[in-house]
Protein backbone atom coordinates (compact mmCIF):
# COMPACT_ATOMS: atom_id res chain seq x y z
CA UNK A 1 0.00 0.00 0.00
CA UNK A 2 1.42 3.22 -0.75
CA UNK A 3 0.11 6.89 0.19
CA UNK A 4 -2.41 7.75 2.06
CA UNK A 5 -5.61 5.51 1.49
CA UNK A 6 -9.31 4.67 3.28
CA UNK A 7 -9.23 1.44 4.89
CA UNK A 8 -11.01 -1.07 7.15
CA UNK A 9 -9.93 -3.21 10.06
CA UNK A 10 -9.86 -6.63 8.01
CA UNK A 11 -7.31 -5.16 5.82
CA UNK A 12 -5.29 -3.90 8.65
CA UNK A 13 -5.31 -7.57 10.06
CA UNK A 14 -4.37 -8.99 6.55
CA UNK A 15 -2.04 -6.61 6.43
CA UNK A 16 -0.36 -7.80 10.35
CA UNK A 17 -0.85 -11.62 8.96
CA UNK A 18 0.92 -11.17 6.01
CA UNK A 19 4.04 -9.56 8.25
CA UNK A 20 3.78 -11.74 10.63
CA UNK A 21 3.87 -8.98 13.23
CA UNK A 22 0.78 -10.03 15.15
CA UNK A 23 0.71 -11.94 18.81
CA UNK A 24 -2.30 -13.14 19.78
CA UNK A 25 -4.12 -16.04 22.04
CA UNK A 26 -5.94 -18.80 20.15
CA UNK A 27 -9.27 -16.75 20.76
CA UNK A 28 -8.04 -13.54 19.67
CA UNK A 29 -6.84 -14.72 16.89
CA UNK A 30 -10.57 -16.71 16.50
CA UNK A 31 -12.07 -13.11 16.25
CA UNK A 32 -9.55 -11.36 13.78
CA UNK A 33 -10.21 -14.38 11.11
CA UNK A 34 -13.90 -13.82 11.36
CA UNK A 35 -13.63 -10.07 10.97
CA UNK A 36 -10.74 -11.15 7.96
CA UNK A 37 -13.57 -13.55 5.94
CA UNK A 38 -16.49 -11.41 6.83
CA UNK A 39 -19.15 -10.60 3.79
CA UNK A 40 -16.12 -13.46 1.68
CA UNK A 41 -16.46 -16.63 -0.44
CA UNK A 42 -14.82 -17.91 2.95
CA UNK A 43 -18.54 -17.32 4.89
CA UNK A 44 -20.80 -18.54 1.84
CA UNK A 45 -22.68 -17.29 -0.30
CA UNK A 46 -26.24 -16.44 -0.68
CA UNK A 47 -28.52 -16.06 -3.89
CA UNK A 48 -31.85 -13.89 -5.05
CA UNK A 49 -33.54 -14.50 -7.84
CA UNK A 50 -36.55 -12.68 -9.72
CA UNK A 51 -38.89 -15.47 -10.51
CA UNK A 52 -40.34 -12.34 -13.75
CA UNK A 53 -36.92 -11.74 -14.95
CA UNK A 54 -34.73 -14.21 -14.21
CA UNK A 55 -32.05 -11.74 -12.74
CA UNK A 56 -29.67 -13.11 -9.77
CA UNK A 57 -28.11 -11.19 -7.24
CA UNK A 58 -25.38 -12.94 -5.33
CA UNK A 59 -24.01 -11.57 -1.55
CA UNK A 60 -21.82 -13.04 0.95
CA UNK A 61 -22.46 -13.83 4.76
CA UNK A 62 -21.47 -11.92 7.77
CA UNK A 63 -19.11 -13.49 10.62
CA UNK A 64 -21.59 -12.73 12.80
CA UNK A 65 -18.93 -12.10 15.48
CA UNK A 66 -19.91 -9.48 18.37
CA UNK A 67 -16.38 -7.69 17.99
CA UNK A 68 -16.85 -7.27 14.01
CA UNK A 69 -17.24 -4.02 13.18
CA UNK A 70 -19.19 -4.49 9.75
CA UNK A 71 -21.66 -6.91 11.46
CA UNK A 72 -24.87 -6.83 14.33
CA UNK A 73 -26.55 -4.16 13.08
CA UNK A 74 -29.57 -5.78 12.84
CA UNK A 75 -29.21 -7.18 16.49
CA UNK A 76 -28.31 -3.79 17.72
CA UNK A 77 -31.79 -2.99 16.41
CA UNK A 78 -33.51 -5.99 17.42
CA UNK A 79 -32.01 -5.27 21.05
CA UNK A 80 -33.28 -2.14 21.39
CA UNK A 81 -36.88 -2.78 19.83
CA UNK A 82 -36.89 -5.35 22.90
CA UNK A 83 -35.52 -3.35 25.46
CA UNK A 84 -38.19 -0.56 24.63
CA UNK A 85 -41.09 -3.10 24.52
CA UNK A 86 -40.31 -4.38 28.55
CA UNK A 87 -39.09 -0.97 29.74
CA UNK A 88 -40.83 -0.17 33.24
CA UNK A 89 -43.32 2.57 32.80
CA UNK A 90 -40.86 5.40 35.36
CA UNK A 91 -37.99 7.46 34.54
CA UNK A 92 -34.40 5.34 34.28
CA UNK A 93 -31.02 5.87 36.54
CA UNK A 94 -28.18 5.75 34.37
CA UNK A 95 -25.32 4.43 36.88
CA UNK A 96 -21.86 3.89 35.68
CA UNK A 97 -19.41 1.63 37.47
CA UNK A 98 -15.69 1.70 37.31
CA UNK A 99 -12.82 -0.38 37.91
CA UNK A 100 -9.56 1.38 39.24
CA UNK A 101 -6.89 1.08 36.35
CA UNK A 102 -4.57 -1.05 38.84
CA UNK A 103 -6.84 -4.08 38.22
CA UNK A 104 -6.00 -4.42 34.67
CA UNK A 105 -3.04 -6.20 34.86
CA UNK A 106 -5.20 -9.19 36.63
CA UNK A 107 -7.78 -8.28 33.99
CA UNK A 108 -5.22 -9.12 30.83
CA UNK A 109 -4.88 -12.71 32.77
CA UNK A 110 -8.16 -13.02 34.35
CA UNK A 111 -10.91 -11.28 32.34
CA UNK A 112 -13.28 -13.60 32.96
CA UNK A 113 -13.56 -13.59 37.19
CA UNK A 114 -12.67 -10.24 36.97
CA UNK A 115 -15.52 -9.10 34.94
CA UNK A 116 -18.78 -11.35 36.78
CA UNK A 117 -17.12 -10.26 39.98
CA UNK A 118 -17.90 -6.57 38.75
CA UNK A 119 -21.43 -7.53 37.69
CA UNK A 120 -22.07 -9.21 41.23
CA UNK A 121 -20.59 -5.97 42.83
CA UNK A 122 -22.95 -3.65 41.36
CA UNK A 123 -25.94 -5.23 41.58
CA UNK A 124 -25.40 -6.49 45.04
CA UNK A 125 -24.34 -3.04 45.52
CA UNK A 126 -27.57 -1.26 44.17
CA UNK A 127 -30.56 -3.83 45.37
CA UNK A 128 -28.64 -4.07 49.67
CA UNK A 129 -28.96 -0.44 49.43
CA UNK A 130 -32.28 -0.01 47.70
CA UNK A 131 -33.63 -2.66 50.31
CA UNK A 132 -32.79 -0.60 53.50
CA UNK A 133 -33.50 2.88 51.79
CA UNK A 134 -36.62 1.74 50.27
CA UNK A 135 -38.41 -1.29 51.63
CA UNK A 136 -38.01 -2.99 48.29
CA UNK A 137 -36.10 -4.62 45.68
CA UNK A 138 -34.64 -2.17 42.89
CA UNK A 139 -34.06 -3.42 39.26
CA UNK A 140 -31.25 -3.04 36.85
CA UNK A 141 -30.26 -3.93 33.24
CA UNK A 142 -26.13 -3.47 32.58
CA UNK A 143 -24.27 -3.94 29.98
CA UNK A 144 -20.01 -4.25 30.04
CA UNK A 145 -17.96 -1.50 28.27
CA UNK A 146 -13.87 -1.74 28.39
CA UNK A 147 -12.51 0.80 26.21
CA UNK A 148 -12.20 4.44 26.25
CA UNK A 149 -11.85 6.69 23.26
CA UNK A 150 -8.33 5.74 22.18
CA UNK A 151 -8.84 1.48 22.82
CA UNK A 152 -7.19 1.63 25.97
CA UNK A 153 -8.27 -0.54 28.74
CA UNK A 154 -11.23 1.27 30.55
CA UNK A 155 -13.62 -1.32 32.47
CA UNK A 156 -16.80 -0.13 33.81
CA UNK A 157 -20.27 -0.71 33.63
CA UNK A 158 -23.15 0.76 32.55
CA UNK A 159 -26.83 -0.11 34.54
CA UNK A 160 -29.85 1.29 33.92
CA UNK A 161 -32.31 1.40 37.03
CA UNK A 162 -35.81 2.62 37.03
CA UNK A 163 -36.43 4.96 39.84
CA UNK A 164 -38.77 2.24 41.95
CA UNK A 165 -38.21 -0.54 43.89
CA UNK A 166 -40.82 -3.50 44.00
CA UNK A 167 -41.93 -4.86 46.90
CA UNK A 168 -44.08 -8.49 48.25
CA UNK A 169 -47.11 -6.38 47.42
CA UNK A 170 -46.67 -3.44 45.74
CA UNK A 171 -44.62 -0.82 43.17
CA UNK A 172 -43.29 1.90 44.79
CA UNK A 173 -41.70 4.78 42.68
CA UNK A 174 -38.56 7.08 44.35
CA UNK A 175 -37.59 10.70 43.30
CA UNK A 176 -36.03 10.79 40.13
CA UNK A 177 -33.49 13.35 41.16
CA UNK A 178 -31.58 11.25 43.68
CA UNK A 179 -31.80 7.37 44.27
CA UNK A 180 -28.52 6.54 46.56
CA UNK A 181 -25.69 8.18 48.12
CA UNK A 182 -22.81 8.32 45.38
CA UNK A 183 -20.13 7.74 48.23
CA UNK A 184 -22.01 5.22 49.68
CA UNK A 185 -22.23 3.44 46.59
CA UNK A 186 -18.77 3.82 46.02
CA UNK A 187 -17.54 2.29 49.21
CA UNK A 188 -19.83 -0.35 48.71
CA UNK A 189 -18.96 -1.37 45.51
CA UNK A 190 -15.10 -1.50 46.76
CA UNK A 191 -15.47 -3.92 49.46
CA UNK A 192 -17.74 -6.35 47.68
CA UNK A 193 -15.10 -6.29 44.85
CA UNK A 194 -11.96 -6.86 47.07
CA UNK A 195 -14.10 -9.61 49.00
CA UNK A 196 -14.99 -11.23 45.83
CA UNK A 197 -11.16 -11.09 44.64
CA UNK A 198 -10.00 -12.43 47.83
CA UNK A 199 -12.43 -15.42 47.74
CA UNK A 200 -11.55 -15.82 43.82
CA UNK A 201 -7.78 -16.60 45.07
CA UNK A 202 -9.19 -18.83 47.69
CA UNK A 203 -10.36 -21.08 45.02
CA UNK A 204 -7.77 -20.80 42.91
CA UNK A 205 -9.37 -18.58 40.02
CA UNK A 206 -6.81 -16.16 40.08
CA UNK A 207 -3.92 -18.17 38.84
CA UNK A 208 0.05 -17.35 39.22
CA UNK A 209 -1.12 -14.77 41.85
CA UNK A 210 0.69 -15.12 45.11
CA UNK A 211 -0.70 -14.57 48.48
CA UNK A 212 1.91 -11.63 48.67
CA UNK A 213 0.67 -10.24 45.54
CA UNK A 214 -3.07 -10.56 46.05
CA UNK A 215 -2.49 -8.88 50.00
CA UNK A 216 -0.41 -6.03 47.92
CA UNK A 217 -2.50 -5.50 45.59
CA UNK A 218 -6.09 -5.29 47.70
CA UNK A 219 -4.33 -3.04 50.36
CA UNK A 220 -3.45 -0.45 46.80
CA UNK A 221 -7.58 -1.19 45.90
CA UNK A 222 -9.13 -0.81 49.40
CA UNK A 223 -6.89 2.61 49.73
CA UNK A 224 -7.39 4.53 46.33
CA UNK A 225 -10.89 5.84 45.82
CA UNK A 226 -13.37 3.91 43.33
CA UNK A 227 -16.06 5.87 40.73
CA UNK A 228 -19.52 5.38 41.24
CA UNK A 229 -21.34 7.84 38.74
CA UNK A 230 -25.00 8.48 38.92
CA UNK A 231 -27.41 10.83 36.75
CA UNK A 232 -30.28 12.24 37.71
CA UNK A 233 -33.73 9.87 36.33
CA UNK A 234 -34.52 10.37 32.49
CA UNK A 235 -37.93 10.10 31.52
CA UNK A 236 -37.06 8.87 27.95
CA UNK A 237 -36.04 5.45 28.26
CA UNK A 238 -35.57 4.92 24.55
CA UNK A 239 -33.03 7.54 24.43
CA UNK A 240 -30.97 5.48 27.01
CA UNK A 241 -31.04 2.10 25.63
CA UNK A 242 -30.33 3.88 22.27
CA UNK A 243 -27.18 4.90 24.19
CA UNK A 244 -26.45 1.70 25.97
CA UNK A 245 -26.79 -0.54 22.55
CA UNK A 246 -23.56 1.34 20.65
CA UNK A 247 -22.08 -1.08 23.66
CA UNK A 248 -24.28 -4.16 23.49
CA UNK A 249 -23.42 -6.06 20.07
CA UNK A 250 -20.07 -4.36 19.03
CA UNK A 251 -16.17 -3.82 19.94
CA UNK A 252 -15.10 0.45 20.58
CA UNK A 253 -13.80 0.51 17.30
CA UNK A 254 -15.60 1.12 13.34
CA UNK A 255 -14.51 1.21 10.40
CA UNK A 256 -15.08 4.94 10.04
CA UNK A 257 -12.69 5.67 12.75
CA UNK A 258 -10.02 4.56 10.52
CA UNK A 259 -9.24 7.60 8.62
CA UNK A 260 -6.23 7.27 6.19
CA UNK A 261 -2.95 4.40 6.10
CA UNK A 262 0.66 5.20 4.75
CA UNK A 263 1.65 1.80 4.54
CA UNK A 264 3.12 2.47 7.88
CA UNK A 265 0.94 4.10 10.19
CA UNK A 266 -2.99 4.34 10.76
CA UNK A 267 -4.87 7.38 11.58
CA UNK A 268 -7.32 6.86 13.93
CA UNK A 269 -10.51 9.38 15.04
CA UNK A 270 -11.38 9.91 18.35
CA UNK A 271 -13.59 12.01 20.57
CA UNK A 272 -11.43 14.16 23.22
CA UNK A 273 -13.32 14.34 25.90
CA UNK A 274 -11.32 16.96 27.69
CA UNK A 275 -11.69 19.78 25.17
CA UNK A 276 -15.38 17.88 23.91
CA UNK A 277 -13.45 18.30 20.29
CA UNK A 278 -12.40 15.51 17.13
CA UNK A 279 -9.08 14.31 17.24
CA UNK A 280 -6.90 12.18 15.25
CA UNK A 281 -3.97 9.93 16.53
CA UNK A 282 -1.61 7.80 14.83
CA UNK A 283 -0.60 4.43 15.29
CA UNK A 284 0.90 1.60 13.80
CA UNK A 285 -1.49 -1.26 12.38
CA UNK A 286 0.17 -3.78 15.13
CA UNK A 287 -0.86 -0.94 18.11
CA UNK A 288 -4.05 -0.69 16.86
CA UNK A 289 -4.86 -3.89 16.72
CA UNK A 290 -3.04 -4.55 19.80
CA UNK A 291 -5.55 -2.44 21.58
CA UNK A 292 -8.71 -3.65 19.75
CA UNK A 293 -7.64 -7.04 21.65
CA UNK A 294 -7.48 -6.14 24.57
CA UNK A 295 -11.49 -5.66 24.54
CA UNK A 296 -12.16 -9.33 23.12
CA UNK A 297 -14.18 -10.90 25.44
CA UNK A 298 -14.25 -14.58 26.73
CA UNK A 299 -16.23 -16.73 24.44
CA UNK A 300 -19.88 -17.34 25.86
CA UNK A 301 -19.53 -14.47 28.14
CA UNK A 302 -23.10 -11.91 28.36
CA UNK A 303 -21.71 -8.44 28.19
CA UNK A 304 -25.71 -7.79 28.91
CA UNK A 305 -27.21 -9.00 32.23
CA UNK A 306 -30.68 -8.35 33.65
CA UNK A 307 -31.00 -8.02 37.64
CA UNK A 308 -33.54 -8.16 40.22
CA UNK A 309 -37.36 -7.67 38.69
CA UNK A 310 -35.92 -6.83 35.61
CA UNK A 311 -34.25 -10.58 35.40
CA UNK A 312 -35.54 -12.31 32.54
CA UNK A 313 -37.09 -15.14 34.89
CA UNK A 314 -39.83 -12.60 36.22
CA UNK A 315 -39.69 -9.76 34.33
CA UNK A 316 -42.75 -10.74 32.57
CA UNK A 317 -44.82 -10.69 35.92
CA UNK A 318 -43.09 -7.89 37.45
CA UNK A 319 -44.07 -5.82 34.47
CA UNK A 320 -47.74 -6.69 34.61
CA UNK A 321 -47.68 -5.73 38.41
CA UNK A 322 -45.94 -2.28 37.90
CA UNK A 323 -48.18 -1.34 34.60
CA UNK A 324 -51.36 -2.49 36.78
CA UNK A 325 -50.23 -0.22 39.47
CA UNK A 326 -48.55 2.58 37.50
CA UNK A 327 -51.61 3.35 35.04
CA UNK A 328 -53.22 6.26 35.26
CA UNK A 329 -56.34 6.48 36.82
CA UNK A 330 -59.59 7.30 34.95
CA UNK A 331 -60.69 11.10 36.07
CA UNK A 332 -64.09 10.68 37.86
CA UNK A 333 -66.84 12.57 36.33
CA UNK A 334 -67.31 16.07 37.44
CA UNK A 335 -71.24 16.80 39.15
CA UNK A 336 -73.12 18.86 36.94
CA UNK A 337 -75.93 20.74 38.04
CA UNK A 338 -79.32 19.17 36.28
CA UNK A 339 -82.63 20.80 35.51
CA UNK A 340 -86.14 19.44 36.34
CA UNK A 341 -86.24 17.38 33.28
CA UNK A 342 -83.01 15.49 34.80
CA UNK A 343 -80.77 16.87 31.51
CA UNK A 344 -77.43 18.31 32.03
CA UNK A 345 -77.88 22.54 32.35
CA UNK A 346 -75.25 24.70 30.80
CA UNK A 347 -73.83 27.86 31.53
CA UNK A 348 -74.06 30.27 28.58
CA UNK A 349 -72.42 33.42 30.18
CA UNK A 350 -71.66 35.18 33.14
CA UNK A 351 -71.60 38.39 34.53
Amino acid sequence: MKGMEKVNLAQLVQHCQQNQTLCASPRQWQVLHHIEDCRTEKMGTGQYECHHCGYHWYWHHSCRDRHCPQCQTKANEDWVRKQTERSVPAPYFHIVFTLPHQLNEWISQHDRVIYHALFHSAWQTLNVLAIRKYHGRAGMTAVLHTWGQTLVRHVHLHALVPAGVLGTQSWKRVNKSYFLPVKLMSNRFRGLMVSLLREAHKQGELEGVTQQQLTSKLNELMSAPWVVYCKSALEYQETLIRYLARYTHRIGLSNHRIQSWDGEHVRLSYKDYRTNTQSQMTLTPEELLRRFLLHVLPKGFMRVRHYGYMSNAIRRKSLLKIREQDAPRPEKDKKHPTGVSGNRMSLPCVR
